[in-house]
């Protein structure tokens, strides 16, 4: 029977159906990373609804590692609805900047780390700038880039220096490269993790700071090109890291910004949350190099909702309250009260194919769920009053129904092994100790692995069986915090192009446009590719089910 389950996912994902979570690299390289000439004209531009504007210094990073998209047309609209002016992207997304133009949100694009070695001359950075930026650039309205991200965090102590040579080349000539193509206005930086710098263990205050010992020379030249070419410093800070990882001795109280009895004093200057700590560490460390007045952006920041204990929908609103206001206060940090922090929060939506290594609540770190729904209320402008965050609109789900167990399980061997199976290709992450779902009786989680599976399958029949351990239900069977959901509707298959007159279809423009894997429509390409087949593949999908039906 494990050989036949085997098969229908092989059937599911041919017919071009879904893909099952699984390898972090393959989601990460977004399925249309590749972008064929732009148009010279862009899209139809999406509108401002709401009249709602974000906090001054507030922007979002945009992850793209999910297998079921809202439509890049909903999220912009999703974007602007919310007032949010300022985007980060994880890579270059020919579908994401085409859908920007017009827009006039500020754009941060990422070369990723493995391209780093790459940009080793002038001219494969020049190259890169032409491909990836001019064309956006020269759309119809343009697309307002400001920054490129070159890499991300390259130098994090999990990585053994494998982009301590590469990364600081990369950053000149790219930004060299912008600076030829006349593009001086656009920045090259680094995102990179807080843990380039530290404060002593004899004297943790953030006047202390001091660049890491291994990588102190590098980070001299980085922070010099960055003050020769006014560019930003970039760094990404987690509150709720300090205390996953603190294991209990980090003060909860400081992760926050309510306020602290027990404030880090440091010459005079009084920290009552870690966000001004770590902020202000860095700018210690810049001022004894000599940037004093070098700007810091923080690249990323957030508070996932689910897979840890700490991680719940009250404790992230609390948390992203807090961060508006402290931005909204324009009061900056003890070290620099004048700063207007400039902040992307991590994330914009949620990520089902992201890695699990870190944390279950890798795949949780959206304010919009799944489906581009806020999950709590929370005043983005910082004004106060009723302003909350908007949804998107005209979402489409698949039917309303559910995968389940059937009340008639006795072998509990059989539902455990089953349930594994469809964990191991689906998310079930908010099943674990201290998650949304942790409360659930063995029954209870059994469904919950069947219903995502089901639900990551887009609802093929085929994949609500287990060895006929399961049933379809329309009643929901979410229960409190646990929400059981219901997957977004695929989007219908793109037409082909009629062929031309005199031509075989097979010579006609849609043949043309599938074979190449560098052509952004490979999405199209491959639901062409699964239409050859389609009735071989059937006979078999009927086949085998049939089979499963006489093994059950």
């Amino acid at each position: 029977m494990e050989d036949a389950k085997i098969l229908v996912n092989i059937i599911l994902l041919i017919l071009g159906l879904s893909v099952p979570c699984g390898a972090r690299d393959v989601a990460a390289s977004n399925p249309t990373a590749a972008a064929p000439a732009a148009a010279a004209a862009g899209p139809a531009a999406s509108t401002d609804s709401s009249g709602l504007s974000a906090v001054a210094g507030l922007g979002v990073n945009w992850g793209t590692v999910t297998f079921h998209p809202l439509p890049t047309e909903t999220m912009v609209q999703l974007l602007r609805d919310n007032g949010i002016k300022k985007l980060k992207l994880f890579d270059v997304d020919h579908e994401i900047l085409t859908a920007l133009a017009g827009t006039d949100i500020e754009v941060m694009v990422t070369l990723s780390n493995g391209q780093l070695a790459e940009m080793g001359s002038l001219d494969s950075a020049k190259e890169w700038v032409k491909v990836n930026l001019t064309r956006y650039l020269d759309l119809k309205g343009g697309v307002n880039i400001a920054y490129v991200a070159v890499g991300n965090e390259p130098f994090l102590k999990d990585y053994n220096g494998t982009f301590d040579n590469v990364t600081f080349p990369a950053l000149k000539n790219i930004q060299n490269a912008l600076n030829a193509a006349n593009y001086n206005h656009i920045k090259a930086t680094i995102p990179i993790n807080a843990d380039v710098y530290y404060s002593p263990d004899d004297n943790p205050v953030p006047s202390a700071g001091v660049w890491r010992d291994d990588i102190a020379d590098l980070m001299d030249q980085i922070v010099a090109f960055y003050h020769n070419n006014s560019a930003p410093f970039t760094v990404n800070i987690y509150p709720f890291l300090s205390l996953y990882y603190g294991k209990g001795k980090f003060p909860v109280d400081y992760a926050f910004f309510d306020g602290n009895p027990n404030p880090l004093m440091d010459k005079g200057a009084a920290y009552t949350n870690v966000l001004d700590a770590n902020y202000d560490t860095l700018a210690s460390v810049l001022n004894k190099a000599g940037y004093k007045d070098m700007p810091i952006i923080v690249g990323e920041i957030g508070w996932p909702t689910d897979g840890d204990s700490n991680a719940n929908v009250t404790l992230a609103q609390k948390f992203y309250k807090g961060l508006v206001k402290h931005l909204a206060a324009k009061k900056g940090t003890p070290l620099r009260p004048n700063d207007q922090m400039n902040v992307y929060l991590f994330g914009l939506i949620d990520e089902e194919g992201k890695s699990i290594l870190p944390g279950d609540f890798e795949r949780h770190w959206g304010i919009f769920s799944y489906d581009g729904q806020p999950k709590f209320d929370l005043d983005i402008t910082g004004k106060g009053g009723q302003n909350t965050l908007v949804g998107a609109t005209d979402v489409k789900y698949l039917a309303k129904q559910w995968c389940v167990v059937n009340p008639s399980v006795t072998n509990k061997t059989a539902l455990e092994e089953n349930a594994d199976y469809a964990c191991q290709n689906a998310d079930c992450t908010s099943l674990g100790n201290g998650s949304s779902c942790s409360s659930l009786n063995d029954l209870g989680q059994a469904s919950y692995a069947f219903n995502s599976y089901f639900q990551n399958f887009n609802q093929q029949n085929a994949s609500c069986h287990f060895d006929g351990l399961a049933t379809l239900t329309t009643k929901d069977p979410s229960t409190g915090s646990c929400k059981f959901n219901v997957q977004l509707a695929p989007p219908p298959p793109p037409m082909a192009p009629a062929p031309a007159p005199g031509l075989d279809s097979a010579d006609g423009p849609s043949g043309s446009h599938s074979g190449s894997s560098s052509d952004h429509g490979t999405k199209s390409g491959s639901v062409q590719s699964a239409l050859v087949p389609i009735a071989t593949v059937v006979s078999l999908l009927f086949g085998l089910l049939a089979y499963l039906c006489l093994c059950a």
